[in-house]
């Protein structure tokens, strides 16, 4: 069977990620592998990247229990900068193989950005660029930082329940970030956090 690659922020799981997940399962075996930034064996989080990996795999789990993988193969180490500018930095290759660790020539890639599936093209990770839906995780996670502000609002018809019940269990990290800058970097079409970017 085919293995379908969703590399994904999932911050937070939304009801649009378990939609997109749900099709790829109907015919493929998923694995699903939430970005990761590490500094000094520390994963480094921001306003924009709020839950750590073992919330957002709890997360998915929620919902999809055992039926699907969800991997820590997608994660950058500081210096950020090193993997880039992309194909030209040897370290943007090593990102390409820790991806397709364990992973047969049997498989595809899912985004549903069209300049990071042009991206994904050029490293040969086979592709296939989905429409993007309408409600994005940013959406709801500035719904989320409202709410943990005391506006009254509706982040949670936006989440599967499961994921509700988690992100109050972390609400903690929803009020750490609510008013943080949002402290990232923006190169070719990719997102880092500020911290650990350059050396």
């Amino acid at each position: 069977m085919t293995i379908a690659i969703y590399l994904a922020h999932l911050n937070p799981v939304t009801k649009s990620h378990v939609e997109i997940i749900e099709e790829l399962k109907k015919e493929n075996q998923i694995r699903v592998m939430p970005v990761i930034f590490m500094k000094e064996e520390k994963e480094i989080n921001t306003r924009g990247f709020p839950f750590n990996f073992e919330i957002r795999k709890e997360m998915i789990q929620s919902v999809f229990g055992d039926s699907i993988m969800v991997l820590s193969n997608y994660t950058f180490y500081a210096p950020f900068v090193k993997y880039l500018p992309p194909l030209f930095s040897s370290y943007s290759w090593k990102l390409k193989k820790q991806v397709l660790d364990g992973i047969s020539d049997d498989y595809f890639t899912y985004t549903g950005s069209k300049s990071e599936g042009l991206i994904l093209r050029l490293y040969g990770l086979h592709p296939k660029v989905g429409k993007r839906k309408e409600i994005s995780a940013s959406f709801v996670r500035n719904k989320m930082y409202e709410a943990a502000r005391g506006s009254d609002t509706d982040w949670e018809k936006y989440v599967p329940s499961g994921v509700s019940k988690i992100i109050k269990k972390n609400w903690d990290v929803i009020k750490k970030y609510c008013d943080a800058e949002d402290q990232i970097h923006k190169v070719s079409g990719m997102k880092f956090p500020d911290d650990g970017f350059q050396k």
